[in-house]
């Protein structure tokens, strides 16, 4: 049987417009995904269906797919998309409506069963993370277009995978493998060289690159690939980069099978194609995870400039002015962090400033709104010697928190909707013949590779021979670290251990850090629990999405074997 081409065309809700048109001109594909929702997208979405219970889609996919639809139906690429996000049913409809207004014969099908929000009243949107199969079920019946809520990302691809080779929910090894492609394609250009730790080697042009495609074959492997001609490149690199991003140990759980993450092989197959092979899998956990959000209170910032000379007088002087307003209002929680920008004997003001930053938040928008505002800009004649701010504070603004929880599969209502209104139950995997476990555990830690010998080191950053990635997961964070040879693999293994990494990330002290190891990939993957909070809605910490918190970490110094230099 020939390969399934399947390319993706969006990363995130927001992400390049003209993706689709490009991925659908660019070259062969069989069908093209777009993946729209994270944590924070379901926030917003919530909010946008407060206000008008008729939204909570991604209202960017129509207006992408209003300039390419006849594309798509001409060349036969059919179009799976999470972009239903709260609403999937009103997405699929508006769909309709616009094919019908544009004359083209599309048949639209969705999947529904992922909003749980009856059972958690208390909850802004409460969705089940679905899987594959009822995407597949759509596509066996003939769906040009099909339209989902929340399922997984790399469901995104393995219903595409089930319903063309005909894959049942026992098939672990290849559904694993269609998973760990649905991984590399969720982030759209995190496969091609955005994002990535060395930007700066190859010469490539990454000003614009081109979105990412896998070739899935029948039995589960792929190749990672791209379109001829576009921006960006995929080597071993960018896929090992993009397999560690938002993940954890060796056991990727997911509602349609657990990929072993180190099975994973990859081997490069000539210019921008890598490819994914020997990757085994095991049952699904008999549990779905369930996305909760809600708003958490309301919060406000403003952020001092101090200029000059006595840089940490100025500080205190405004926090103890400020102090007198927080007696008054008292916020739940008042956070000041000071950025020293500045430089001695700077030639600009600017790189002569540090940045005095102060976030409150409270469950009362009284507390952090006008009176906290007013008192903050009332310091400008009576504060310290150079008093301005960056942009004057608001009234406060509602912040969100996500949560997750665990609901059995069987207790899901996964139901695939056809074009002509059938409605066709997706039965979980332990009645679908599928044996499923008690519960998902972690593999025994794989052995060490020998020590480098001794020799002479250097102080340096670790980023000159290892790669990082970093990314959110709730209140957590995961940083995936690489080498790129077996050398410096054997020095990463034994040097950056759990303890290792809280010296070089001091946030991370007193928190809880696992470090998970992968020699396949010749990486290791921390979890840091705990330092988002409650996650990025609720905008913890400077970088609330721990986005570059891997960059940081590479910028770090260690003691580095000059013979890795």
């Amino acid at each position: 049987m020939t390969a399934l081409r399947v390319g993706n065309a969006s990363g995130f809700y927001g992400d390049r417009f003209d993706a689709l048109r490009e991925m659908l001109t660019g070259g062969e594909l069989d069908v093209l995904t777009g993946d729209y929702l994270a944590e924070l997208t379901m926030l917003i979405l919530g909010r946008d269906r407060l206000k008008d219970p008729s939204a909570g889609y991604a209202r960017t996919f129509l207006r992408q797919l209003e300039e390419c639809l006849g594309l798509a139906h001409d060349r036969g690429v059919r179009i799976v998309t999470n972009a239903g996000g709260l609403n999937p049913a009103g997405l699929a409809g508006a769909v309709r409506d616009m094919a019908d207004r544009l004359g083209i014969p599309v048949r639209v099908a969705h999947v529904e069963g992922d909003d749980l929000g009856a059972a958690h009243p208390d909850s802004l949107t409460a969705h089940a993370y679905l899987g594959g199969f009822g995407i597949a079920a759509c596509l066996r019946e003939g769906a040009d277009i099909v339209v989902t809520g929340r399922v997984t990302d790399a469901a995104l691809v393995t219903g595409p995978a089930a319903a063309h080779f005909g894959w049942g929910p026992a098939q672990y090894d290849r559904l694993a493998g269609a998973v760990v492609a649905g991984h590399v394609l969720e982030c759209g250009t995190q496969a091609t060289g955005g994002n990535y730790a060395f930007f700066t080697e190859g010469g490539h042009d990454l000003r614009r690159p081109g979105f990412p495609l896998a070739e899935i074959h029948e039995d589960g492997s792929c190749v990672i690939t791209k379109h001829p001609g576009t921006g960006g490149f995929v080597d071993v690199g960018t896929v090992t980069a993009q397999l560690l991003y938002e993940t954890a140990g060796a056991r990727y759980a997911g509602p349609d099978v657990t990929a072993r993450l180190d099975t994973v092989r990859l081997t490069q197959d000539g210019p921008d194609r890598v490819r994914i092979h020997g990757v085994r899998g095991e049952a699904p956990p008999p549990t779905l995870k369930v996305g909760r959000t809600r708003l958490g209170g309301f919060r406000n910032e403003v952020v001092f400039v101090l200029t000059g000379l006595d840089i940490e007088a100025k500080a205190a002087l405004v926090k103890d002015q400020m102090a007198q307003t927080f007696a008054k209002a008292s916020p739940q929680e008042v956070r000041w962090e000071l950025v020293r920008t500045d430089r001695a004997d700077a030639d600009t003001e600017e790189t002569a400033s540090a940045l005095l930053r102060l976030v409150v938040r409270d469950p009362r928008q009284d507390a952090v709104g006008r009176s906290f505002s007013g008192a903050a800009i009332e310091l400008a004649l009576a504060g310290y010697p150079g008093f301005h701010v960056l942009a004057p504070p608001g009234k406060g603004s509602p912040y969100g928190v996500f949560e997750a929880a665990y609901v059995p599969q069987e207790d899901v209502e996964h139901i695939a909707v056809l074009d002509d209104g059938r409605r066709l139950p997706v039965a979980p995997p332990r009645t679908a013949g599928a044996r499923v476990p008690a519960e998902v555990t972690e593999v025994a830690e794989p052995d060490l590779p020998d020590p480098p010998p001794p020799g002479p080191v250097r102080r340096a950053p670790l980023g000159l021979v290892a790669g990082a990635r970093s990314g959110d997961k709730g209140g957590d964070a995961n940083v995936g670290v690489w080498a790129r040879t077996d050398e410096a693999w054997r020095w990463l293994a034994h040097e950056l251990t759990a303890d290792r990494f809280r010296q070089l990330v001091p946030e991370s002290r007193e928190l809880t850090v696992t470090r998970h190891l992968l020699p396949r990939l010749r990486a290791l993957n921390f979890v840091v629990e705990g330092i988002l909070g409650d996650g990025v809605a609720a905008q913890h910490r400077f970088d609330p999405q721990a986005k570059a918190l891997g960059e940081w970490l590479r910028s770090r110094h260690l003691d580095i074997p000059e013979a890795l230099l």
